[in-house]
């Protein structure tokens, strides 16, 4: 799960890496790479409990800070809090499907686990970082691998006012509420609200509404995965609105400021045909 700090005050200073152009690391074979000392991690079902004992007694396990690669057995939702658990760790992530989806992972089977792992296909993804300015003046960070969303936190919809690289794009959107996704995360919940699905290598972010009232045709943007998000909240007394970076949230936000964090990264593994960029394509042509 992501760390969360207490931020500088108001004005954070941006990494200076955040002014470079960037891009998502294409996938590329790491049969160069070692996956001889293997953690493996479950989502605590009885199925993968099970299947995890198995694959202890057959591969052995290592502590996560020691291992060359950690094995998640269960679905995606697994597969997130693990990707955050290693962040700064340097360990790729190799899912197994144990749970109801399973976009990020693999399919499960106990035989030639070592041999898959040598022929992967690596994904290299970037988080979002969310720096948040509470109504009482409280300042926090977060990290999200999908997507930063805000929330009306009452019956009352939000009002938000949005700013890119520091120039007011939209005045007021009177809403549900509002989300920026990585590629990686645009088919998650950024679809679910009709965001545009981005191929995993492109340097994009997409900014999405939730729910929007007024203005009622406005869609949303895709924007440069260097743009500085600023959302400013209205009306924060009467229309309470919360922030969340993938699972952790914070209520009562003022302002939330989002930018691509390339100081942190992660890499998920996938089977060759199976890539990260091929079930992102894939996804598009689904009805």
């Amino acid at each position: 799960m992501p760390s969360i700090h207490s931020a500088a005050p108001c004005g954070w200073p941006l990494p200076p890496t955040h002014a470079r152009q960037t891009r998502l690391f294409p996938e590329t074979p790491v049969s160069s790479q070692p996956a001889d000392r293997i953690c493996f991690v479950t989502n605590d079902t009885p199925e993968a409990d099970a299947a995890a004992a198995r694959l202890r007694a057959r591969y052995g396990d290592f502590p996560i800070e020691t291992a060359d690669v950690v094995v998640a057995l269960g679905g995606d939702g697994l597969m997130l809090q693990t990707l955050h658990r290693v962040m700064g760790l340097g360990v790729p992530v190799y899912g197994m499907n144990f749970g109801s989806v399973g976009f990020m992972m693999n399919t499960f089977s106990e035989d030639n686990l070592q041999e898959r792992l040598q022929a992967v296909q690596r994904t290299r993804i970037y988080p979002l970082s969310m720096q948040v300015l509470s109504t009482t003046g409280q300042t926090q960070t977060a990290l999200a691998l999908n997507e930063v969303s805000l929330f009306r936190s009452t019956y009352q919809a939000a009002k938000l006012q949005i700013v890119v690289d520091g120039e007011t794009r939209l005045e007021e959107l009177i809403c549900d509420g509002a989300l920026l996704s990585t590629p990686a995360g645009s088919t998650a919940y950024n679809l679910s609200a009709h965001g545009p699905i981005l191929p995993i290598e492109a340097p994009l972010l997409a900014l999405t509404p939730i729910s929007p009232f007024r203005p009622r045709r406005w869609r949303g943007a895709i924007l440069s995965n260097r743009a500085v998000v600023k959302f400013i909240t209205r009306e924060s007394d009467k229309r309470p609105v919360s922030a969340v970076a993938d699972n952790v949230e914070f209520q009562n936000v003022l302002e939330v400021t989002v930018f691509e964090d390339r100081s942190h990264g992660v890499t998920l593994l996938f089977d060759p045909g199976t890539s990260l960029e091929e079930r992102v394509l894939s996804e598009q042509f689904r009805f």
